[in-house]
């Protein structure tokens, strides 16, 4: 199994990228709460999308590794694509609902005796934290495959 990330460039891409996005989502509350907090290393939600770095990062690391035309890039660029509009629509639709169901519990809790268990509403993103993904994704890619030598 060690092999398998050590020897695969674009695995190891794809694990960087979604590293360095969850790192930058760590580094973003730390400096707005002078606290760490090592649950954003595997939270939903926020800026970037580690999903959409993570799909980006594989994408762009087949598409140099097998060329652009080949049928394995087209699957890895079809389920990034899923995965981000995924990211900014149906988690985000999701995330929006379950705020608004908290504060319907919220309004229900002040008047009755209920048990008070919210739920998650940091589910999805916005476009521009999708699109701060895709750029971090790609990036780690190209960068990655820079420093190894197998740029085309």
């Amino acid at each position: 199994m060690n092999t398998v990330f050590a020897g695969n460039v674009s695995v190891l891409s794809a694990l960087l990228a979604w590293t360095l996005a969850q790192s930058i989502k760590m580094a973003t509350i730390y400096r707005k709460s002078k606290r760490l907090d090592f649950s954003a290393l595997v939270s939903t939600g926020g800026m970037p999308s580690a999903h959409s770095a993570m799909v980006c990062a594989l994408a762009t690391s087949v598409g140099l590794r097998e060329g652009m035309n080949s049928s394995l890039f087209a699957l890895t660029l079809a389920f990034a694509l899923v995965v981000m509009f995924d990211a900014q629509s149906v988690r985000r639709a999701a995330g929006q609902q379950a705020r608004t169901l908290n504060r319907i519990v919220d309004e229900l809790f002040q008047h009755h005796h209920l048990s008070h268990q919210k739920l998650a509403e940091l589910l999805g993103h916005t476009r521009m934290e999708v699109f701060a993904g895709f750029l971090t994704g790609v990036g780690m890619a190209l960068l990655l495959h820079s420093c190894t030598g197998s740029l085309s």
